[in-house]
């Protein structure tokens, strides 16, 4: 059957009400994801909710077996439906599935047989329920200081915990900061998943991921006609988030004049599709977030003052690795042993000598670069512990110093000079050239060598001392 017959497809319900309803109506009202499957197991209707979860619409997947819109890991073999008979009662089995951006989400789904009114097999019912959060908590549940997958004990991060759950239970607008990899995406999920929000929707749309006309399309809809190509209505992510959260991140490459609908909506909840004059009315939390400076982007002209204005009605700042003071070992501990749980690998834990490099790296790419540097050191680590010579060679070919510590009164422009360390060369003989270095371009001065240094005050201190450098 060709997918617009399967969209004409009336489906109805009869006896609820003196008239017959919709059935669709009623399921898009339902606040869970829901799939209608036909005796063949073929995709009949699934509600907007499921849209939201797979990343796909109805049109795209009506028609199609089921294994290949949820492609979840009991498909295969463990499916329930092959064994349910019409009168099985309701199966419930955990599980997962493979979303439109490939991404594995851990699930509860609920199997259920539908029956016509001689009791014959019409068709099945599942439910899916997103079990993302409960397994992020299971994970950090016996961790101290994390808050959800958040974790550290920084003053910085300490200050950002007390902070989120009071913000989460409010409809205001979050505008997120903070350099590539501090985990503003994962922030944002934390922020929907504390709030009254959190059995709706999530959803996740990157402003510098699609051509302008695209993401139009993405963010508000079409309706049937609207351009070339436009065969169907087609709901954007606004309206798929209703009743949720939509995150809208790299929100500083949102061209200008979305921008413009961006603010519109902000103003009054309504959107309005390509080629349609009549506005819908939808109940959606706007987090959005940026590692560009918005301020220089308005004095530039590139971004709108008045949207900045609005997104920024709370605005959470996530610091940058290197200015986290203790929170490196906190994050290399714990990814430790989630990749060794992973790998299934029994590790002793880190070298001495490894732990120093560690400890001392600027980590540029921040905590995803520091959980990336763990992942591929377990995957390659052939003995009982974590050595130098199972980290990624590129954390030796210069140390690096970032931006942020460059500019300081007194300092030159450019931080110490990088050191490529020898063969013969241990790491504390380099860490104690790196400080010998800093100091004397910061003429003594330790705070600026600190910051020349992407280290803590403390930092700089305790490790003078362990190298027996005068002060």
């Amino acid at each position: 059957m060709h997918t617009s017959e399967w969209l004409d497809h009336p489906l109805t319900v009869q006896g609820l009400t003196q008239a017959q309803v919709p059935l669709p109506r009623i399921l898009n009202r339902i606040p869970f994801c829901v799939a209608l499957l036909d005796t063949s197991k073929r995709v009949v209707f699934i509600n907007r909710f499921m849209e939201a979860l797979l990343g796909v619409t109805l049109e795209q997947v009506a028609g199609l077996p089921c294994q290949h819109v949820v492609r979840s890991n009991m498909c295969a073999s463990r499916c329930p439906l092959k064994i349910m008979s019409p009168d099985s009662e309701s199966v419930c089995r955990e599980g997962d599935i493979i979303d439109r951006s490939r991404e594995r989400i851990p699930v509860r789904i609920t199997f259920a047989p539908v029956q016509d009114m001689e009791g014959n097999l019409a068709g099945w019912l599942e439910c899916f329920e997103d079990l993302r959060a409960h397994k992020e908590l299971e994970e950090t549940r016996s961790t101290a200081y994390s808050f959800g997958p958040l974790l550290g004990h920084s003053r910085q991060i300490e200050a950002l915990f007390r902070m989120v759950p009071g913000v989460a239970q409010t409809d205001s607008s979050v505008l997120i900061t903070g350099e590539t990899g501090t985990g503003k995406d994962i922030l944002a999920e934390v922020i929907h998943q504390q709030s009254e929000r959190a059995k709706g929707p999530f959803v996740k749309v990157n402003c510098g991921a699609l051509p302008e006309s695209l993401l139009e399309s993405e963010l508000f809809g079409h309706q049937k006609g609207a351009f070339t190509g436009a065969t169907a209505n087609k709901p954007g992510r606004f309206k798929l988030a209703h009743l949720g959260s939509l995150f809208l991140t790299e929100i500083g490459d949102l061209p200008k004049p979305l921008q413009v609908k961006l603010l519109s909506f902000l103003d009054d909840q309504v959107i309005y599709p390509l080629g349609s004059t009549k506005g819908v009315q939808v109940d959606v939390r706007v987090i959005a977030a940026t590692n560009r400076d918005l301020q220089s982007m308005v004095k530039e002209g590139e971004f709108r003052e008045d949207l900045l204005f609005r997104l920024n009605v709370v605005r959470l700042h996530l610091p940058p690795l290197r200015e986290r003071e203790g929170d490196v070992r906190l994050l290399l501990d714990h990814f430790l042993q989630v990749f060794m749980n992973k790998f299934r690998k029994q590790l002793s834990g880190f070298s001495e000598e490894c732990l120093g490099v560690l400890l001392n790296y600027a980590y540029p790419g921040n905590v995803r670069e520091l959980k990336n540097i763990v992942e591929f050191a377990v995957n390659v680590c052939q003995g009982s512990e974590i050595e130098v010579g199972n980290l990624p060679s590129y954390i030796f070919q210069t140390v690096e110093h970032p931006p942020e510590a460059q500019e300081h009164e007194g300092a030159q422009a450019a931080g110490p000079a990088p050191i490529q360390p020898s063969s013969e060369q241990s790491w504390p003989e380099v860490e104690r050239q790196m400080i010998l270095k800093a100091l004397v371009q910061a003429k003594g001065r330790k705070s600026v060598a600190a910051k020349l240094l992407g280290w803590g005050r403390s930092t700089l201190w305790r490790k003078m001392k362990q190298y027996e450098i005068e002060g």
